[in-house]
């Protein structure tokens, strides 16, 4: 199955500051702010939406296609996801934009300073997917992640005039986006991916009713965090897929990506949408148990463990032989 990944590509500049960030605001100059904080750590992570499902697809044996924009210091970034089994032919290096970059400080109450740097990611609305299909052979889904919002439309409108089957995943670009796009966005997708929070803002943004989005998608995957998955559709029942148990909360980046990636691979093998629910569980426990969004392998005999204690041993027992047949445990 072809599988286009749409999205983001974006090293993540994690550092931490060992105090507060308050005790360092004079209240009677908040209008005037200009501080420095010297930092302990640096945390340096390859990320980005579109990046982290590729790479979760690809840890599961598919060769996905990554399609975004980047800039001419993509190189090392660029072969470590060869080396993992994403086709990169189709991502637009920028001649005079840097990759994105997104830096965040961390204080020890867990405040938060961020900034996101878009970079090439502004050309990624230049990129056509027709020429994508040319160049692989034709798409069978194109995932359309946030993304530079009108890359995001575009992407939208050449699957709806071409053809090409398409699932919806504006999730962090819901709170930039307006109502009309959001809708645009949504219209026709075969599946659409939010978590709890987005589920609510995307009713709210666009006006439209649970049932409205129901008549407009193929069906509604909504992630609710340590209580699971819910899937929803105007012609079947609600569907609730429990969470697998972490052993331990390392780091939530990345999470929902790797949850995105474990379910379409699923699709891909044909296992159906419960299946294909727990691919993606199991492999979003396993991303929450490492830090950054590309730095776990799949072990096949830890990932059925972790499904089969979840899921039951038919369960694992079908993932294994639809999904993880002839794996080398890494």
């Amino acid at each position: 199955m072809r599988i286009a990944v749409t999205g983001s590509i974006a090293p993540d500049h994690l550092m931490v500051f060992p105090g507060r960030f308050t005790d360092q605001l004079v209240p009677e100059r908040l209008d005037r702010v200009s501080l420095s904080f010297l930092v302990d750590d640096l945390y340096i992570h390859r990320g980005g939406v579109a990046a982290n499902i590729a790479f979760g697809l690809a840890q599961l044996d598919l060769s996905p296609i990554l399609v975004g924009a980047v800039g001419p210091d993509f190189g090392d970034y660029r072969a470590w996801l060869e080396s993992h089994g994403v086709d990169t032919a189709s991502v637009h290096v920028s001649a005079t934009r840097h990759t994105a970059r997104f830096l965040c400080t961390t204080d020890e109450s867990q405040n938060q300073i961020a900034s996101f740097y878009a970079g090439a990611m502004s050309e990624a609305r230049d990129i056509d997917l027709t020429r994508v299909a040319a160049h692989h052979g034709g798409l069978d889904l194109v995932l359309i992640a946030p993304n530079d919002p009108d890359a995001m439309l575009r992407h939208t409108r050449d699957c709806l005039t071409h053809g090409y089957r398409f699932a919806a995943d504006p999730s962090q670009q819901l709170a930039r986006l307006t109502g009309p796009q959001i809708r645009s966005l949504v219209e026709g997708a075969e599946l659409l991916f939010t978590n709890e929070y987005e589920h609510d803002l995307l009713l709210s943004a666009t006006g439209w009713t649970r049932r409205d989005v129901l008549s407009r998608v193929g069906r509604w995957i909504t992630t609710l965090g340590e209580n699971g998955v819910r899937i929803e559709s105007a012609t079947e029942p609600l569907l609730a897929i429990p969470a697998v148990p972490a052993d331990g909360v390392v780091d939530p980046t990345g999470v929902g990506d790797a949850f995105r990636a474990g379910f379409l691979a699923g699709l891909s093998r044909r296992t159906g949408i419960e299946q294909a629910a727990r691919i993606g569980a199991t492999l979003a426990c396993i991303a929450l148990e490492s830090v950054g969004g590309q730095e776990y392998l799949v072990a096949p005999e830890e990932f059925l463990d972790r499904l089969r204690a979840t899921y039951g041993t038919a369960a694992a027992a079908e993932i294994e032989h639809r999904v993880l047949t002839g794996r080398v445990s890494p």
